[in-house]
């Protein structure tokens, strides 16, 4: 028996990772044992475990919010299937279930393909390692039959079950669209009293239920399901579908949706679950048209996977009130119950339709935590968990809890990528004192909680913010941000929309100023429609740093259709936004930056004020520099404004870092025509923009880990930031 999926204590999500005063999250929670638990309010102030940096630091708000609720199991339903409430009806006599299918990786154990149920009836259609299988169930008992003649892998083979209870037989058949693969097989045998359904139930594709229960999901491609009326014994032509079927789900119509449509007689249309990927290949795509836009029948295939997880689907708890005049800023809920506690942190944006009290706002890169949710790196080895418990970290990590769902830097289990992420589940990622690195040099920091050092250095320097979201500025557009004076980004905002680059560039271009703090930001296009809220998608085209390479043909997005990748292959390079785009990555260790000519001139003295030391940020609490991880570089080809000029230079990177593939032409020639080793440099520049506006860049990933230093927010880096801020505040 398969163990059961292990799962925290006590965990939850919220319905917005933000929303304003007088607006209410719902909170959706499980607690596994039952058991009563308390929820409070907490300021976030800072997220960094370390006790050599700021430490965790939570203002209690618990005389604002303070409640107890009786614990709920709430389940997990992993894995992608379509849904048809009810199956073509039909009269007596024979009939046959059919699909194509591929699967990427052959499944382990018989896995379903379609399924049909009435009353205590099922028959399933499945496809395991030996090739095709029937599965009948009948009042408890269940019968498998199976061609045994396997399959090949990344192949597109016909499958089929037909069924004629007079004459008391059954018909296994597999044949492969492409001769050359192999795996032809027809099985001929008796149903033994089996009593076929007649239609009108529920009928799956890619799983069944048991039980009540979804189960033996398919990780692979289906195309063109159908259902007919009288037997096949052989299919010559695996590409033709049956004359006048019962039903036959046409994929190609409506790929953008999660509705599926059949074009039969009876109109049996069906939904989605847990969004599995449409706009792939499918078995007759001819390769002329790489946009699913342009030849719909190319794709009319959906590929299902037994690990997707669209939503959890939680009963909401109860609903959080944001209580008026509660300050704009980061906020979590802590839940405790006796065997556990989880935080579920959002954002608080300043009050609708009011004039903003603070001049800068910070943008929280909620694009990129929720592309990174539960990111299972297999680094959370004895020294990693070591230091979680010396440190009081976040003790949780998503190589221990796969019933969460992966990010989109894992891959399903057919080893394709995870092109899809929802943030309507727990996100372990995202949370204060979360550890993504055994950082020898700091703290390890990545995402939400290596932003804290950013929140935290304004706390302390009493500078006052407001928070808004990538997602609100997506929904909102530039009036979300018009009213301050200055933009703050986060240490990694590589995720975005044409809404949220058209949003900052309209900023700037009328007088807004951009502080990019960054690294390896505005990197990689991402769709999001309100259609299917709280889920992003990504599709890694050509070109670029990846966890994995979207298949030839697939580079379109499925929900909006745009051609996906980087923004670079979309002729929206970052250094057209911020004057630096990605150049260098290696380790997560820095190294320091110094000025060079145009920083040293007294036109940018203001920018360098109170700096004394030659060495800027040769210290830090992510990976020990400022410059580090991830360096981006100015370059006028690629869209630098007329007028960047770079002010420092990254030194010294480490051994470890590498040119990005973009760049390279040949292991000696890059786009730019600099040799390779040049290009692994971080940049700090500056440039104006003709309606007034300005963007200061930093050129790295770990530049705010090094705010602090020794024991507070001093040092040259934390001088720097001040002189720039203070200059664009006015």
């Amino acid at each position: 028996m398969t163990a059961a999926p292990r799962e925290l204590p006590i965990t939850g999500y919220l319905d917005r990772f933000s929303r304003r005063p007088g607006d209410s999250f719902s909170v959706q929670v499980s607690v596994p044992s039952g058991a009563r638990y308390r929820a409070r309010l907490l300021r976030v102030i800072s997220g960094d475990p370390n006790p050599a940096g700021p430490g965790i630091r939570f203002e209690d708000l618990s005389g604002t919010f303070d409640a107890e609720f009786p614990g709920r199991h709430q389940p997990i339903q992993l894995g992608s299937c379509a849904v048809i409430p009810s199956g073509p009806r039909r009269g007596p006599g024979p009939v046959t279930w059919t699909v194509l299918a591929w699967a990427g990786a052959l499944p382990k154990a018989p896995a379903a393909l379609l399924s049909e149920a009435q009353g205590g009836r099922r028959v399933t259609l499945a496809l395991g390692p030996q090739g095709a299988v029937a599965r009948l169930a009948q009042d408890g008992a269940v019968r498998e039959v199976a061609t045994g003649v396997p399959v090949a892998a990344r192949g597109w083979y016909r499958l089929w079950l037909s069924l004629d209870a007079e004459a008391g037989c059954l018909w296994l058949g597999q044949v492969p669209v492409n001769p050359a693969s192999g795996g032809t097989a027809v099985l001929r045998e008796g149903l033994q009293g089996f009593l076929p359904v007649s239609g009108g139930g529920e009928f799956l594709l890619g799983a069944e239920r048991e039980g009540g229960v979804l189960a033996r999901h398919f990780t692979g491609k289906l195309e063109d399901p159908a259902i007919v009326a009288g037997t096949r014994e052989t299919w010559p032509r695996p590409l033709e579908n049956p004359a006048q079927p019962l039903a036959l789900w046409d994929f190609a119509e409506k790929i953008a949706s999660q509705t599926v449509i059949d074009t039969g007689p009876q109109a049996c249309h069906g939904r989605l679950l847990n969004v599995p990927t449409r706009a792939v290949v499918g078995a007759r795509w001819s390769g002329e048209e790489m946009c699913w836009r342009h030849a719909p029948r190319d794709y009319a295939a959906i590929h299902f996977h037994a690990d997707d997880l669209g939503d959890c689907g939680w009963q909401s708890d109860f609903l959080f009130r944001i209580p008026e005049g509660l300050k704009s800023g980061a906020y979590a809920l802590r839940l405790t119950c006796a065997g556990g506690e989880d935080f579920l942190p959002f954002y608080v944006l300043p009050p609708r339709g009011e004039k903003p009290r603070a001049k800068v706002a910070f943008l929280a890169s909620t694009f990129t935590y929720q592309a990174y949710a539960n990111h299972s790196r297999g680094n959370a080895d004895a020294a990693y968990r070591a230091r979680v418990a010396a440190w009081g970290a976040y003790p949780h990590n998503p190589d221990d809890f796969p019933i969460y769902g992966r990010s989109t830097y894992n891959r399903h289990p057919d080893n394709t990528g995870i092109a899809f992420s929802s943030r309507l589940r727990p996100m372990l990622t995202m949370r204060p004192g979360f550890l993504t690195f055994n950082d020898a040099r700091g703290s390890g920091l990545r995402h939400y909680p290596a932003d804290t050092h950013l929140l935290a250095w304004l706390e302390a320097q009493g500078i006052d913010f407001d928070v808004v979201t990538d997602e609100d500025l997506h929904d909102e557009g530039v009036g979300l941000v018009a009213p301050y004076n200055v933009v703050l980004t986060g240490s990694h905002p590589e995720y975005h929309t044409a809404q949220t680059l058209d949003a900052l560039g309209a900023f700037t271009a009328t007088g807004g100023k951009m502080v990019y703090l960054g690294g390896n930001g505005f990197y990689w296009r991402i769709a999001c429609v309100p259609e299917l809220p709280g889920m992003i998608e990504l599709r890694r085209a050509e070109g670029g740093i990846r966890a994995w390479a979207a298949e030839p043909g697939e580079y379109y997005h499925q929900l909006d259709g745009a051609y996906g990748g980087l923004w670079r292959r979309n002729r929206r390079p970052p250094q057209a936004l911020a004057g630096v785009g990605f150049s260098a990555q290696g380790l997560f260790e820095g190294t320091y930056y110094r000025r060079i000519e145009a920083g040293l001139t007294p036109e940018f003295a203001w920018v360098f004020e109170g700096i004394t030391e030659e060495k800027i940020g040769d210290y830090g609490l992510s990976g020990g520099g400022a410059a580090g991880f991830e360096l981006d570089r100015a370059d006028a080809a690629l869209g630098s404004p007329p007028g960047t000029v770079v002010l420092a230079r990254s030194v010294e990177p480490p051994s470890s870092f590498i040119t990005v593939p973009e760049e390279l032409l040949s292991h000696l020639a890059t786009v730019s025509g600099e040799p390779p080793e040049a290009l692994k440099r971080g940049e700090l520049a500056y440039f104006e923009t003709p309606g007034g506006g300005a963007v200061f860049a930093v050129g790295s990933i770990t530049f705010c880990g090094s705010l602090w230093r020794d024991d507070g927010f001093d040092g040259p880096v934390s001088r720097l930031l001040l002189n720039v801020l203070r200059r664009f505040m006015g």
